[in-house]
This record gives C-alpha cells, structure tokens and sequence, in this order.
C-alpha cells in the first residue's frame, strides 16, 4: 500500500500502535475506578478501602477499639488505615501499568503517564 514511499509505512504501523495505546490506557483508568484495595492499622482494628485510583471509598472500624480514652489512638489508626490503603493502591496502579506496557512490547518499568 505505502510501497515506493520510504519509511512512511512505518509512520504508520507507529501511528497505529500509539492509537491503540492510547486506547487501552483510558481503558485502564476507567478500571482504576473498580479496582479495589485494603488497608489496615492496627492488625485489622481499622480497615480502609480504595479504589486502584486512591479514592477512599469505605471504612471498618472494630467497636472494640472505642473507648473515650483512646481517641487519639483511634485517629492514629484511621489515618493508618487510609494511608495503607493508598499506597496499596498505587502499587497496584503501577502493577497494571506494568501488565499494559507489557502487552504493548513495552519494558514492564515503563513510567507511562496516569
């Protein structure tokens, strides 16, 4: 089809490849949506979930841990909570990232934008 035009065929295998790419990297953020993870404090006391995307969606606190002398423990805990999950969320991110990059010939390192 490109015969006789150089390297223009290439251009656009290429370009082809970026749309695809581009493609399946929306794809992929619309899936961080859904994805979710745990973390916790406190050997389970406090759970936080999150979306792949970071956004905290939900928060399991055992009643146990309510006492009105434990306050600051408790936030403690929380804050654990939500920090666990987040950084699991972006390990998980990047994980999927890999699993894209990957797929597309990529080196699984690959610092793509997100």
């Amino acid at each position: 089809m490109f015969k006789g035009l150089g390297g223009l065929g290439d251009m656009g295998k290429m370009m082809k490849a970026a749309q695809e790419m581009q493609t399946k990297m929306t794809e992929l953020q619309e899936e961080m949506h859904s994805i979710m993870v745990e973390g916790e404090a406190g050997a389970g006391l406090v759970k936080a979930t999150c979306t792949a995307k970071g956004e905290l969606k939900s928060l399991d606190i055992d009643p146990s841990i309510f006492n009105g002398d434990d306050k600051e423990v408790v936030e403690d805990l929380i804050l654990a909570a939500i920090k666990d999950a987040q950084g699991r969320a972006q390990e998980r991110q990047k994980e999927e990232m890999g699993k894209l990059a990957e797929s597309m010939g990529l080196p699984k390192d690959m610092n793509m934008p997100f």
